[in-house]
């Protein structure tokens, strides 16, 4: 019997009605129109790494993208241009490309999940994130039937986001990377815990494979690392995304709460044909990043928090991520992150939003 338990690193989910592994393109493509026709609920799993399903049974098609492959393709920009298929592992990809010696991924060492779902929340940790290196994705789309390909420009990529999550639904069947060759070196160092780990300046360059040692190593320290070993990284990793909030709402913060300052964003204009563009207007005030965990510990939730009688807790390691202990269900993680939202939202008047899929859950 396959579930979505077995299939998520959450470890909690129900039986899908159908379920499909595409272990190639055609078979993907296949899949999923096969699946349009009949009208049904649908759902597309890659690495299952960011999706927390119900254990009610799921009455739909299940359509797990298993598909493989890594080509370098031509380039005239001096740059490593890679053509990954959807179902590639991502750390896999990111390991390969750092055996190479290119640059521009190893930062993004030991993120679980596949390559196709590294474009959907614009994956980023440690300074680095996809669109940095995002070229384009193949796309099959659900509302033209259309197999297209989108440049990175038009995927509206942002802090764990995009163009799909924001209601475009299809699949992308592949992703395109373009690398630098620096002679085994990485990209500036931009995240101050890296550094302090890797014993640099802000900045600095070190070898690709010494990033990917240090990034490995902090993670593992917080549990997110996949291991099956350890309870904590049955987990969907970070389950909270940083909220971002205006400078007014940061104000109202303790002062000793960490928080980023964003670039202020200039306000689009219309200018009528023929008409002398007018200066443009000053910047909006920009919004300000805040730290979920730290919200989340403040609130007086810590490590290793559980909620009574359930298989569900705060990661022991990392007040980020909620890990299924052994016994969980779908409803037990879903119980504890709705706590968790509480509690915050009571104490600092943010809202936490989850980073996962929910899958027959809500929040």
């Amino acid at each position: 019997m396959t579930t979505l338990a077995g299939l998520t690193t959450m470890q909690v989910g129900g039986e899908p009605a159908r379920y499909v592994e595409a272990t190639t393109t055609d078979e993907l493509l296949s899949a999923v129109r096969e699946a349009w026709t009949t009208g049904e609920p649908w759902f597309v799993l890659g690495g299952g790494s960011n999706t927390v399903a119900s254990d009610e049974p799921f009455d739909g098609t299940v359509i797990r993208v298993a598909t493989r492959g890594v080509e370098r393709i031509a380039s005239d920009d001096g740059l490593v241009h890679l053509r990954v298929a959807a179902g590639e592992p991502w750390d896999a990809l990111v390991a390969y490309t750092v055996e190479q010696g290119w640059s521009g991924l190893e930062a993004l060492s030991g993120i679980p999940g596949s390559t196709g779902a590294s474009p959907i929340q614009n994956i980023g940790a440690y300074g680095q994130e996809v669109s940095s290196t995002l070229v384009a994705v193949d796309f099959l789309d659900d509302d033209t039937g259309d197999f297209v390909r989108i440049p990175a420009a038009n995927l509206a990529l942002g802090y764990r986001t995009s163009v799909f999550k924001k209601g475009r639904r299809g699949v992308v069947t592949a992703v395109e990377f373009a690398l630098s060759d620096l002679d085994r070196m990485s990209e500036q160092v931009a995240y101050p815990q890296l550094a302090r780990a890797l014993g640099v300046d802000l900045g600095a360059r070190v070898s690709v494979a010494d990033v990917r040692s240090s990034v490995l190593a902090l993670r593992a320290a917080k549990g997110m690392v996949l291991d099956p070993d350890d309870r904590d990284t049955a987990s969907s990793g970070s389950f909270f995304t940083n909220p971002i909030v205006s400078r007014s709402a940061a104000a109202e913060l303790p002062a000793d709460a960490p928080r980023w300052p964003l670039e202020p964003e200039a306000e689009a204009r219309v200018v009528p044909l023929g008409d002398e563009p007018a200066p443009p207007p000053p910047p909006r005030a920009g919004s300000v990043k805040l730290s979920a965990a730290w919200l989340i510990e403040h609130a007086g939730i810590g490590k290793g928090f559980r909620l009574p009688g359930s298989g569900a807790a705060i990661s022991s390691k990392h007040t980020l991520a909620i890990t299924n202990r052994g016994s969980a269900t779908g409803d037990d993680v879903a119980e504890l992150a709705r706590y968790v939202q509480q509690r915050v939202a009571a104490e600092f008047g943010v809202v936490l939003q989850p980073e996962p899929v929910l899958l027959g859950l809500a929040l």
